[in-house]
């Protein structure tokens, strides 16, 4: 791929929502940034997409895509069998349809009681008969192989050298609180992305400093408003990477209604929060012009200093991209670790980032009067 040459924005952000095993389309769209030279500065997630900026903020750019590849090899591998018990090189030959889908509610019933490996395991005795509390008494998991996973592929010394910005999402368990992590204003350790991605019932709440914190997908599953109105406020390309769609089908079948809630609670509304942010930066640099026409004299005024405060004249380059579903998956798509889906996912993450690259034109400043603009190759549609 032709590398490409961006404009001068301040801020590069690849911005990375939840979604457990669907979580490898991120890396495929983070391989086709990599082809084409564009190297984010700011990486920001949600569960899944929190573990997922570990691996790339922890590690040398050359380093990337393999600690990536080794990640995902990893926690798609059974957590009780060796590999070659479970081998799934056969399993292309089952095409996409019911052959497919029944491999695929397999291998979810697989993680569900085998765990995965560098990922979690199931406990025993099971959580309804431990007293006391603590993770044993209120998680089906222990998800204490991620945290050796992440000390064995991440180097925390380089996310704390703050030489990118990372910022990962929690929900404080007692206050219900949404708190974001950042290497920004303190140092991050394994529990900090462990908690972003510990959630209930299955994973434990992960304590911090006293506190306990779980999967911010409770809350909010999709992190890009933490990055457009973050202070101070930056010329901003950022790539918001999505693992569900808004948009489906009307269910038919009761599965499919467990499917389309999930899509539904875990997207989160991404356009929602940009036509926020579009209608929020439009006010800012209306105040600014207005600012401009006011006579001398008045800059000293409490409203004056107030409107320039508020007043803003960046720019917001969003580029939308969005997992869409395989003909065979089912409501169990966010904890289907085979590896042949995983290579899938993979793989459309990179097809969906090339495609959306061949439209170069789509990465330059906005040069609207909202200086707001967003992408999404799937739509083949511009906001303004």
């Amino acid at each position: 791929m032709t590398k490409i040459q961006l404009p001068a924005y301040e801020t590069v952000a690849l911005v990375l929502q939840g979604g457990g095993a669907l979580g490898s389309y991120q890396a495929g769209v983070y391989q086709g940034l990599e082809e084409a030279g564009i190297m984010p500065n700011w990486f920001c997630g949600i569960s899944i997409g929190a573990l997922n900026a570990a691996i790339l903020a922890g590690n040398a750019p050359e380093k990337r895509l393999e600690r990536l590849t080794e990640f995902w090899d990893t926690i798609c591998s059974s957590a009780l069998f060796p590999d070659w018990a479970v081998d799934d090189r056969f399993a292309p030959s089952l095409g996409s349809g019911d052959i497919r889908s029944a491999a695929s509610a397999f291998s979810a019933v697989r993680a569900l009681f085998e765990g995965q490996r560098g990922f979690y395991k199931m406990r025993f005795p099971p959580p309804f008969v431990v007293a006391g509390g603590g993770p044993a008494g209120t998680s089906y998991y222990d998800t204490t192989p991620l945290k050796e996973t992440l000390e064995r592929l991440v180097d925390f010394d380089r996310i704390n050298s703050r030489e990118v910005r990372v910022s990962v999402g929690a929900v404080d368990v007692e206050t219900g609180n949404f708190v974001y992590f950042d290497n920004a204003n303190r140092v991050l350790k394994p529990e900090h992305f462990m908690a972003s991605g510990a959630l209930p019932p299955g994973f434990p709440a992960v304590e911090i400093e006293g506190r306990h914190y779980w999967d911010g997908g409770l809350l909010s599953n999709t992190p890009l408003i933490e990055v457009l109105q973050h202070l101070p406020r930056r010329d901003t390309l950022a790539f918001q990477v999505d693992l569900w769609s808004a948009r489906g089908p009307l269910p038919k079948n009761i599965f499919d209604v467990a499917e389309r809630q999930k899509d539904i609670q875990y997207s989160s509304r991404t356009r929602q929060a940009t036509d926020v942010s579009l209608e929020i930066q439009k006010l800012r640099r209306t105040v600014r012009a207005l600012l401009q026409k006011l006579p001398e004299g008045l800059d000293n005024d409490p409203d004056v200093v107030a409107a320039k405060e508020q007043s803003c004249s960046k720019v917001n380059n969003v580029i939308h991209l969005i997992y869409r579903d395989k003909a065979f998956e089912a409501y169990h798509k966010d904890y289907e670790f085979s590896r042949l889906t995983m290579r899938e996912h993979w793989e459309s993450g990179l097809d969906d980032i090339r495609r959306t690259l061949a439209y170069p034109e789509w990465l330059e400043r906005p040069d609207n009067d909202s200086g707001v603009v967003t992408h999404d190759v799937h739509r083949l549609h511009v906001k303004t």
